[in-house]
């Protein structure tokens, strides 16, 4: 369990009445949460609750139909492009890939924030990418290629990316994602140590049950595009919510076809489908 540590009271990200459509689709509808200052929010859920698109329209790379989302007092749709640079120099993510340059060194990787955003000179830029290798247990590899890592030294790589610019929140996308138990737990422990180190705030999109309980402060629980609990995390394994118990439990639901929509989507000229 995650070190608890006293929250104020302020959020660093609220949102209301969120509203995804890709054309005839409602892919969120109605979604609300708010994430404190210094915890760990985990967001979890089945295949196609809405994660990976909630993730979008929190770092502000689409635009929904309704609703809002308020980033570090902000509301993002609101915002101008150069306004919106601005804050993401406030916020760190790391990809469920990694995604590091395959062509660059692992130090150059972890730098990049900082030269395409910060007028520092070379020294400072090595001092501060070295610090945070180090506190991702990384110190001494800054000069390996990402194809010389394993995966989850790859993974501690993005991890070291998203923070070198000491972010007030930062997004991680599956972190655990096609690790071993013992390394996806090892990701666990840093995740923690980030925010107990750092005092950041934190936003984890995750499917993986283990790891949710082990991190996180709260849990916030998604189904078919809504919002079905937002709580710690006993509050969450006790939920009476059958559709959250279901998850918990891996219980395989019985698929439903309604036979009018079948027959739609069949027959028309454009069927639209949503990853």
């Amino acid at each position: 369990m995650p070190k608890k540590t006293a929250q104020p009271a302020e959020y660093v990200l609220e949102v209301e009445d969120l509203v995804v459509e890709y054309g005839r689709r409602r892919i969120l509808d109605g979604i609300s949460m708010n994430v404190r200052a210094g915890e760990i929010m985990v967001i979890m859920g089945g295949s196609g609750s809405g994660k990976s698109t909630l993730l979008r329209h929190l770092l502000g790379l689409e635009v929904p139909a309704g609703g809002t989302v308020r980033m570090l007092g902000r509301d993002v749709s609101e915002m101008t492009n150069t306004e919106m640079d601005d804050l993401r120099q406030h916020v760190g993510v790391s990809f469920q890939s990694g995604a590091l340059f395959t062509s660059m060194s692992v130090g150059e990787n972890v730098a990049l924030p900082l030269r395409e955003r910060q007028n520092l000179d070379d020294n400072t830029i090595r001092i501060m990418t070295r610090l945070k290798l180090e506190l991702v247990s990384l110190a001494g590899f800054e000069n390996l290629m990402p194809s010389q890592l394993s995966g989850g030294m790859i993974k501690r790589a993005a991890f070291a990316r998203a923070i070198v610019m000491d972010p007030k929140l930062v997004f991680f996308d599956e972190p655990s994602a096609g690790l071993d138990p013992v390394v996806s737990a090892e990701l666990d422990e840093l995740i923690i140590k980030l925010r107990d180190a750092l005092g950041t705030t934190i936003i984890v999109v995750t499917h993986e049950l283990e790891s949710a309980f082990r991190i996180a402060d709260r849990i916030t629980v998604l189904d078919h595009g809504r919002v079905l609990v937002t709580d710690t995390v006993d509050a969450v394994r006790n939920c009476q919510d059958q559709r959250v118990q279901d998850l918990l439990n891996r219980t395989p639901r019985e698929m439903k076809i309604d036979a009018d929509d079948y027959l739609r989507r069949l027959t028309e000229e454009e069927p639209e489908y949503v990853d």
